[in-house]
């Protein structure tokens, strides 16, 4: 749709219907990637990787024909290996956003395919010698794949508690299980956590990188069956007694915990970025739905209660983009302080998604649920987002990340607040159009010793947002609902008893936890909009969407996500409508898509 044209039906007079995409130099406005091309449209019944042929593998439990030899061709696994090694990653969050071209189509293909070698191999990245980042930097960009093996059924994601081991003597061996590892079986290395003493504490484990052909008497336990993510090959490895290769251990002895708690901070901001691309697809589904079905000799799309329903996913999509983003630009920008960040994004972003989706399925009525037909590609996401909300470190395990920092957290807080200083992130943080600085893995911290520049950020956004005074006169009492709800945490944090500032905490720290995250979205949101304004996109430079975001989050903080006003409603569903005819990709990266 150009200019020049009318705007789409529902889309009021006078709001732009096309938005310039943020696309990577070198690539024309308005033309989608090489790997959006060549999955072709979604929609076509007849095309080998559209949403018929995914849900069909999935309903076979395979892996999408022909979706990993696309993947191949594309060579995706450079996106995942520095580019000092040889690859292409050099921005986290741009490479986050790459990926979501994959999981907006299917998300076991993108787990299946490579995340899963991300999810390994950054643990190399950070505490690896030269040569063992050499050899699986030379392994991946063969178009080899790496497991991460961590997880044992017994003892969940407690990995102090974890049971297997590596013994003594000439050579040292492995003995013991690990379970539900995706692609167990395919993979040609494994980056794996052992028990390499006998005594409680931190120091008992360390990581290995091996090879599976150097591994001799490890036997393969049958696959896992899933409810999400069937195209996945979700297994097992059994160890007795095989030979640990001389060179293996990652890191320091004993430092296993340590190295995976700093690449969890990769990971934990990664994947929910990723996770994205889902609800795009899903709200997509419920647009090109809600458009075509005519209810009351009125389209569903002119309802108003289901224009809110997806007013407000979209707000939610936003929000999840912009903490995701902030928490992937963090390890660049402020690696010291990433750690709160990714642990809040991972958090919250898998559970807002998924309240988003229960939402579009009342839209979609009784057509949710199927599993065939052209809406079956929304049960067919809406089975796998949990299991991207797991990985290797669940929801609790994130916010026991979190807990224990409240109260210097509070501190540092109140403190920045008092003494007038600024100790607000940077603009870096959050100009995702721009890159980054270089990627430093070795300066991430364990702790932010009470300093967070993303909340404190908060302040001097919602400031600015209410100087604006063009998105509506309720804008003046949405900031004042999310400075008392900041006021009421930090004070709450403060008189946090001991032992609610464990990871071992009940409701009380927790809760307080997750306040805490939804206040990094609320800054996230907000100083996107507010450094976003001298960009091209006028979408991006309007305080309408982050004034929506701002209205749902402040309903979590008060029990309920809110109803949104009239004209942020009406905006939002504005540009969803203009994004779905283009097309284009409903993020905040706003890239040309298929179909």
């Amino acid at each position: 749709m150009s200019a020049a044209n009318p705007p789409a039906p529902g889309v009021p007079s006078g709001v732009p219907s096309r938005v310039p995409s943020r696309v990577p130099s070198g690539v024309p406005s308005g033309v989608p990637s090489a790997l959006e091309r060549g999955f072709g449209d979604p929609w076509d019944p007849g095309n080998p990787l559209g949403f018929a042929a995914v849900v069909a593998a999935d309903e076979r439990a395979e892996p999408l024909p022909g979706g990993e030899e696309l993947l191949d061709a594309h060579r995706l696994n450079h996106e995942f290996v520095p580019a000092e090694l040889g690859g292409r990653l050099t921005d986290l969050g741009e490479m986050a956003v790459r990926l979501r071209t994959v999981f907006r189509r299917d998300g076991a293909l993108g787990l299946g395919y490579g995340v899963t070698s991300l999810m390994a191999a950054v643990n190399v990245w950070v505490a690896g010698d030269p040569g063992q980042r050499r050899r699986l930097a030379g392994l991946l960009l063969r178009g080899g794949r790496a497991a991460v093996c961590f997880h044992e059924l017994d003892s969940g994601n407690d990995l102090a508690g974890q049971r297997f081991r590596v013994t003594g003597g000439e050579p040292a061996r492995l003995r013991g299980a690990k379970e539900v590892i995706n692609n167990a079986g395919r993979a040609e290395a494994l980056v794996l956590f052992a028990r390499t003493s006998p005594a409680a504490g931190s120091r008992s484990h360390s990581l290995l990188l091996l090879e599976r052909a150097d591994l001799r008497g490890v036997r393969e336990l049958p696959r896992y069956g899933t409810v999400g993510m069937r195209g996945c090959h979700l297994g097992g490895l059994v160890f007795d007694g095989c030979a640990v290769p001389p060179g293996s251990l990652v890191g320091p002895p004993g430092g296993g915990m340590e190295t995976a708690l700093r690449a969890f901070q990769l990971t934990r901001a990664a994947l929910p970025s990723m996770a994205v691309g889902t609800l795009d697809t899903q709200l997509r589904t419920t647009l090109r739905f809600a458009l075509g079905r005519r209810l009351y000799r009125r389209r569903v799309a002119d309802l108003p209660q289901v224009r809110e329903v997806l007013a407000a996913a979209f707000a939610d999509l936003l929000a999840c983009d912009a903490l995701a983003t902030c928490a992937c630009r963090a390890p660049h920008v402020l690696p010291e302080q990433a750690g709160v960040a990714a642990a809040a994004a991972k958090y919250l972003v898998p559970r807002l998604l998924a309240e988003a989706a229960d939402s579009l399925a009342r839209v979609l009525g009784a057509r949710f649920y199927l599993r065939e037909g052209e809406h079956a590609i929304f049960q067919k996401h809406l089975r796998d987002l949990p299991a991207l909300g797991l990985g290797h470190a669940g929801p609790a395990a994130c916010l026991s990340a979190i807990v224990p920092q409240l109260p210097a957290l509070a501190r540092g807080a109140r403190e920045s607040e008092s003494a007038g200083d600024d100790r607000a992130a940077p603009a870096a943080l959050f100009r995702f159009g721009e890159p980054p600085p270089p990627l430093r893995p070795g300066r991430l911290a364990l702790t932010s010793r009470g300093a967070d520049g993303l909340h404190a950020a908060l302040l001097p956004g919602l400031a600015e947002l209410t100087r604006t005074g063009s998105s509506g006169e309720e804008v003046p009492a949405l900031v004042n609902r999310l400075r008392s709800a900041r006021r009421d945490l930090l004070g709450r944090c403060g008189r946090l008893p001991p032992r609610e500032r464990t990871p071992l905490a009940g409701d009380v720290g927790f809760g307080l936890a997750e306040r805490y995250a939804l206040l990094l979205a609320a800054s996230a949101c907000v100083n996107i909009w507010r450094y976003g304004r001298a960009g091209a996109d006028p979408f991006l430079r309007d305080p309408a969407w982050a004034a929506a975001a701002l209205h749902r989050i402040a309903g979590r903080l008060e029990g309920a996500p809110a109803v949104l006003p009239a004209p942020l409603r009406e905006r939002l569903f504005a540009e969803l409508v203009a994004r779905h005819e283009t097309p284009r990709s409903l993020d905040l990266a706003d890239r040309p898509v298929a179909g």
